[in-house]
């Protein structure tokens, strides 16, 4: 079977389409496809997205409220549509992740997917781990609700960890300078190595594995016994092991394979510039560098991303 026959939705690396855009979704789920802009060239593709040309789709998110409460996984489940999640659950940071519930909310939502759909099908990432100063040129960093959150996922079976570390992208760099609460810190090779050894641990106590995302830099200095390995976000052989079928195995070019990325072929939908993220966090490559956080007094209740 060709890689064209039985595609993965990607919904999306682009913006958070759970917390934001789920009436969309469902609507062109309706129709059959999406339009999705190539935000490089601006040229328009469509995507089939009929259940019988799907092999799964892939949603990430940081607030699957809205999702969970439009009961959009178990609509797309009875129409013959196979999910997996991408999770991302960090600690308490509000300066660094305005827009977002409180770590209790995202720990009941993630309860939730494993109850409802199998926690083999969800994935938890701690996404990704930041080093900065506060105005008050204190270091920070935020790995403190790392243990309870891996404690709590894996009593609900969860048994994937993914993580990296923070990217100083340009616009991330531009966005320091105009905001003074934080100013970032880009850790060395031996701190990183430290780090995922540790989180490693905690994570094999909890029965746990985790994964790097383009950390290959960090992977080649880790002892052989570290718990601790590549990431492939999007597998194609896991998704076969989960759903059945012939997912394309195929790396993705698309994506940052020059920094390690081991994900698959699937299909990313949603748009930075048509749909954007609203959560406003400070390290987010998506966001541009004079809006994240901007909207912080907005999202000082959750009710607010109903």
């Amino acid at each position: 079977m060709s890689c064209t026959e039985k595609i993965v939705i990607s919904a999306s690396r682009r913006t958070d389409i759970p917390a934001f855009y789920m009436n969309w979704f469902m609507e062109r789920i309706r129709l059959g496809f999406f339009e999705t802009h190539n935000p490089y060239n601006g040229r328009i593709y469509r995507i089939q997205a009929a259940a019988d040309r799907v092999h799964s789709i892939v949603f990430w998110s940081k607030n699957f409220g809205p999702f969970i409460r439009s009961e959009a996984g178990e609509k797309l489940t009875r129409q013959g549509y196979r999910l997996y999640f991408q999770f991302t659950v960090n600690s308490r940071a509000p300066l660094l992740e305005p827009g977002i519930p409180s770590l209790q909310q995202r720990l009941e939502q993630l309860e939730y997917l494993c109850r409802h759909f199998n926690p083999a099908t969800v994935a938890w990432r701690f996404d990704p781990i930041c080093f900065y100063r506060n105005r008050n040129n204190e270091l920070m960093d935020n790995l403190h609700d790392f243990t309870w959150v891996a404690r709590t996922a894996a009593r609900m079976g969860i048994r994937r960890c993914i993580t990296s570390f923070m990217d100083h992208y340009p616009k991330i760099r531009q966005r320091n300078r105009l905001n003074s609460e934080v100013q970032w810190i880009d850790p060395p090779l031996e701190t990183r190595v430290q780090v995922l050894t540790k989180l490693g641990t905690i994570l094999e106590n909890c029965g746990m594995a985790l994964e790097a995302c383009c950390e290959p830099q960090v992977l080649a200095q880790l002892g052989k016994n570290a718990n601790a390995g590549p990431s492939s976000c999007i597998s194609g052989p896991l998704l076969a092991e989960l759903f059945g079928g012939s997912p394309c195995l195929k790396k993705d070019a698309g994506q940052r394979v020059k920094a390690g990325c081991r994900c698959t072929r699937s299909r990313d939908i949603g748009s930075y510039r048509h749909h954007p993220c609203r959560h406003g966090c400070l390290y987010c490559y998506a966001s541009p560098a004079r809006n994240a956080g901007a909207n912080r007094k907005y999202f000082q209740s959750d009710e607010t991303l109903a």
